[in-house]
């Protein structure tokens, strides 16, 4: 494995923040590994999808590129050095890391790498490194835009090595991808959770108004087409930014060191700067900020406008979906939105690609990428058909995506082609008048999923 070593490429300045386009660690096939090899031939990037993919999930036309992005957030609270006579929170500059991927003028003949990334391994293990092979180039000249920004918060000690799956896929379709490094205290350090709490929101609203404003600028992204993803703790990220209001009595808000979150609740000085501007749409899945401490209340969740689309397995046991995406669905009344329900599914349905070969020798690291029920390539792919028909239908503004999404059958077992042609047999329902199976899905192969529809009130 050959290493490129970190340097800048281009600096832009915005305003008071220093934007530095770098070369981050890249691992490119060819010198011996400094981990258990694996052969790339064997492997291919988990935003290639399979034969039995719906129709919506399979690669753009555009070739991908990948760059690291550093930003920095001025005078920032650290809550967790909060004086604890006074009360008073020190204010520090917070670096953030942000993986790009974006459309890019490429070849085949264009050298492919791995993204590196580690995980928490079960106590007292140390963190279990792994790797995914790449599609995108590193550093490829982007191709002419602009196009719709949209920016990912991964979840709780998550690493966005585990969001390539989105970020290439999406970019090859037309859209600049930007997710979020955000560094997690360890799960065992529980006295640090409310740091998640804090800049969870924070984070994903400064990346969001930063890179509409320099990349805007650039000409690479429209500030005016933005959406946001979250998986788990970014679910929660993402419905707050999105204009989900924190209850200023709940328990989240309340409990925080320094009352940091105070400003950003409902009816606090700060919160209309606690939304990112120009948004489209959400996608949440497998969301945080239900159970027993709701985050935003029925009425934080009633602000909810944006166009949302929930993603979650009925048999989550890490967020509870009938306290979780179940109940966030019934309370942003005043937004379009949709629910997909994998029928068994549990948390893992937002993490890529299927476990590496590396993470494959203890339950715990597999767990971080495996459901026990659902084939990971399968739920990979059916998300990528959802969100793209999703953020091509609000973002884009393509409405010839409505067939994907809307009047389908609400439970996917019942769909039926009748006088489906004998071939070809991987055909995709055309849906329409008189079929019922779901549009883009072979036969046979929409089933265990549940779609359900609110317009806004």
């Amino acid at each position: 494995m050959r290493t490129l070593s970190a340097g800048a490429i281009r600096t832009l300045t915005t305003g008071t923040t220093l934007l530095v386009l770098s070369i981050a660690l890249w691992a490119v096939p060819g010198a011996p590994a400094a981990q258990p090899a694996t052969d790339p031939a064997a492997l291919q990037p988990a935003s290639q999808v399979g034969v039995d993919a719906p129709e919506l999930a399979r690669l753009g036309a555009a070739g991908v590129g990948y760059r690291v992005l550093q930003l920095v957030h001025a005078q920032q609270p650290d809550v967790l050095a909060t004086d604890k006579a006074t009360g008073a929170v020190p204010l520090h500059d917070r670096p953030v890391t942000v993986d790009l991927w974006y459309p890019a003028n490429t070849t085949p003949a264009m050298p492919r790498g791995f993204y590196e990334g580690t995980l928490s391994s079960e106590p007292p293990l140390p963190r279990a490194a792994f790797r995914v092979p790449a599609l995108a180039v590193k550093d490829a000249a982007p191709a002419s835009g602009p196009y719709p920004l949209v920016v990912v918060s991964h979840g709780y000690g998550n690493d966005t090595a585990a969001f390539s799956w989105l970020g290439e896929n999406l970019a090859s379709k037309g859209y600049v991808v930007a997710a979020i490094r955000h560094i997690d205290p360890d799960y065992s350090d529980r006295a640090q959770f409310a740091w998640v709490l804090l800049r969870r929101p924070l984070d994903t609203v400064f990346v969001a108004r930063e890179l509409q404003a320099s990349l805007g600028k650039a000409g690479l992204v429209d500030p005016t087409r933005t959406a946001l993803v979250g998986y788990s703790m970014g679910g929660y990220a993402v419905l707050t930014s999105a204009g989900a209001t924190l209850d200023p009595a709940g328990q989240i808000v309340a409990q925080m060191p320094g009352k940091a979150l105070t400003q950003y609740a409902r009816g606090g000085v700060q919160r209309d700067w606690l939304r990112v501007p120009n948004l489209k749409a959400v996608v949440a899945l497998a969301p945080a900020g239900g159970g027993a401490a709701p985050a935003w209340g029925p009425e934080g969740l009633a602000d909810l406008t944006a166009p949302l689309f929930l993603i979650a397995g009925n048999q989550d046991r890490t967020v509870n979906y009938e306290t979780g995406a179940k109940t966030f669905f019934e309370g942003a009344v005043h937004a379009p939105r949709f629910l997909l329900t994998y029928r068994e599914g549990g948390h893992a349905i937002g993490m890529g690609p299927a476990a590496p070969p590396e993470m494959r020798n203890r339950l715990w690291d597999v767990d971080w990428f495996e459901d026990p029920v659902w084939r990971k390539d399968r739920i990979l792919a059916i998300n990528l058909h959802f969100i793209t028909a999703f953020l091509d239908r609000y973002v884009k503004g393509d409405a010839s995506r409505d067939g994907y999404l809307r009047g389908l059958a609400t439970e996917s077992d019942t769909g039926r082609w009748p006088g489906k042609p004998a071939a070809p047999y991987d055909a995709p329902s055309p849906g329409g008048e008189g079929i019922s199976l779901w549009k883009g899905f072979q036969d046979r192969h929409a089933a265990g999923l549940q779609l359900e529809y609110r317009e806004a009130r």
